[in-house]
């Protein structure tokens, strides 16, 4: 046995004396505590065994933290089950803590007494709520802001508001923090006068100076957005940055934000990124997206589409809808992701299911071009989608709608409901004027009018829309219902055509061509077929073909007719090259230009976006 020195002796018999009466171990334990933790652990666990509640406790604190021996949450648990049985107010407070927070997850046996391992991490808020209950009911402030939370955040059928007020009310009364936190979140709520939003904030300051991360956070929100106080973003940033250096994320997003617009002080590129990243990070989905829009619009910091995909996916699988859009436009343009529809189609769904308007949008588009195969597996209810948005006055939904209708997508075709939904949406919507003009041209789902049609084309294609342009114009060159007028027909089709529209290419073609009230140029005829033939026109490639062949508006070259011959054919006008020559007439606008007549198929830009 090791040599022992006399004071050292004289210590163990001094402790051992204590362990004879519970009092005196723990006093001593407490006088002992700091210098010698090993032997005051020892010192409360002889006057705990001895049935000294508050020595549990005490041996409870050192098992939970650590102090003389290692860390056992579970075995300080059952001390503290054993205080609480004496009724030990700050026992009870620590079990519901235990079964409340971030702790391994401890359950008292209801007939042994004992702490039993419960298999999920998740809070036990019964468990907690009946530890609570005893120390609140004792007055404990702290146990009566726990009881408060519970009746907050707990289960359903423990969630009890108007109770949760009054615990939280108690509690902030004595001064609490947590209380004081609680109780001001309750006031705010129901806050509908500059005096109880102050009373309201009196409570957020008291709180956030006793340190409360949360205090802080609220204190910056009512800052930034002058909430009961001045607007001050100055101050924001101060309190948004005691509760970032916290960890808490939204406070690491806002100081984000606010360093990077410079608003409440200097703009900060690096810190603002970097705490909007520690935010992002910890979980938090709309700073995760706002990281992805910063790289993938540039500006202050370069743009980065790689970076902005994993942003903009972090936050999507966080159920981040406008980022799962975003995504989606990267894998459908391919900007820092492999270019892939039916990925972009998975995000776009995503969003969609979200309600995300615009995504619903896109996501129809992509299947009505038949760009995603995953999308022709299991095809999205786009029309389910649009008909809620048009039944809620969302005009560019009642569109969206009444495309559905008129071309029988995911619902029955029917004439009379598209056309009410489009004239509807024609108000404000421009793709929507066009259809209810085509509609009314042709006669679909209301009786023809002509004139009525004309108007709307005429809307749209005041508003620049081109296909609303070249469909006005085709009624001014075969005077339907407007008096005929072929040189603002030729205008209207140059404004069609300097956007790239091959039939109005084609139509000026035909209007330099001869025939019609504009002095016949072949040469500017030639020019146009071949702009329009070039831009896969057919019946362009075989007026190009004719007038190359016979030299019409420039020189002989019976190579390119060979070759626009062949061109028209492969675009659909099929027969013997020496029968077209022969036998098609000279074209006319009516017959030539894209009819008003069904459309074949949705158009992947009649989405509005």
């Amino acid at each position: 046995m090791a040599h022992m020195t006399l004071p050292g002796f004289l210590a163990m018999r001094l402790d051992r004396l204590a362990s004879s009466s519970p009092t005196r171990a723990r006093q001593r334990a407490e006088r002992l505590f700091a210098r010698a933790p090993e032997r005051s652990l020892a010192l409360f666990a002889a006057a705990a065994e001895a049935g000294d509640a508050e020595a549990s406790f005490r041996v409870g604190e050192c098992l939970l933290e650590g102090t003389g021996t290692a860390s056992h949450p579970s075995e300080a648990a059952r001390w503290y089950h054993r205080a609480a049985m004496a009724g030990h107010v700050r026992a009870q407070c620590r079990l519901a803590q235990l079964h409340l927070f971030g702790l391994p997850q401890q359950e008292v046996g209801p007939r042994t007494g004992l702490f039993e391992p419960v298999v999920t991490d998740r809070a036990d808020f019964r468990a907690a709520a009946v530890w609570a209950r005893r120390a609140a009911d004792a007055g404990a402030a702290d146990a009566q802001a726990m009881l408060a939370y519970i009746f907050t955040a707990g289960p359903d059928d423990m969630r009890h508001p108007e109770a949760a007020f009054e615990w939280y009310r108690k509690s902030a009364e004595q001064g609490c923090p947590q209380g004081q936190l609680g109780y001001a979140t309750a006031l705010m709520a129901s806050a509908k006068t500059p005096e109880e939003v102050a009373a309201a904030r009196w409570h957020i300051v008291h709180a956030a100076k006793a340190g409360l991360p949360t205090a802080h956070f609220l204190l910056g929100l009512g800052a930034e957005h002058a909430i009961g106080v001045t607007r001050d973003e100055a101050e924001a940033r101060r309190h948004y940055a005691v509760a970032a250096k916290a960890g808490m994320a939204k406070a690491q997003a806002r100081l984000g934000l606010l360093l990077l617009e410079g608003r409440g002080g200097p703009v900060d590129l690096l810190d603002g990124e970097s705490w909007l990243r520690r935010a992002a990070l910890g979980g938090d989905a709309d700073a995760a997206a706002r990281l992805g829009d910063i790289y993938a619009q540039g500006g202050e910091l370069p743009p980065n589409f790689a970076e902005a995909a994993h942003w903009f996916r972090s936050a999507a699988e966080g159920g981040h809808s406008a980022a799962a859009r975003s995504l989606g436009m990267l894998y459908l343009t391919g900007a820092g992701v492999i270019r892939d529809s039916d990925e972009a189609a998975i995000w776009f769904q995503q969003a969609a299911r979200a309600g995300d308007a615009p995504a619903q949008a896109d996501l129809a588009a992509l299947w009505q071009a038949g760009s995603a195969v995953r999308l022709t597996q299991d095809p999205p209810p786009v029309h389910v989608w649009f008909e809620h948005a048009a039944a809620q006055g969302d005009l560019a939904g009642a569109f969206n709608y009444a495309v559905c209708l008129a071309e029988g997508i995911g619902v029955p075709r029917d004439d009379e409901r598209a056309a009410f939904w489009l004239r509807r949406a024609a108000e404000d919507v421009v793709d929507a004027q066009y259809w209810y003009g085509r509609l009314l041209a042709e006669g679909r789902g209301v009786a023809r009018d002509e004139a009525e049609a004309v108007l709307w084309f005429s809307r749209a294609a005041a508003a620049g829309l081109t296909d609303a342009q070249v469909a006005l114009a085709e009624m001014q060159v075969e005077g339907r219902g407007i008096a005929r007028d072929h040189p603002a027909a030729k205008a209207l089709f140059l404004r069609a055509a300097s956007a790239g529209h091959a039939g109005a290419m084609f139509a000026l073609g035909a209007l330099q061509g001869g025939g019609h009230d504009i002095e016949p140029d072949p040469q500017e005829a030639r020019r146009w077929f071949a702009l329009a033939a070039e831009a896969g026109h057919p019946m362009a490639a075989l007026m190009l073909a004719r007038y190359a062949a016979r030299g019409i508006g420039g020189p002989c070259d019976s190579e390119a007719g060979t070759y626009w011959y062949a061109q028209a054919g492969a675009r659909g006008l099929a027969g013997d090259a020496d029968e077209w020559a022969a036998l098609e007439p000279e074209p006319t606008l009516a017959r030539h230009l894209e009819p008003l007549g069904e459309p074949a198929a949705l158009p992947a830009d009649a989405v509005e976006r």
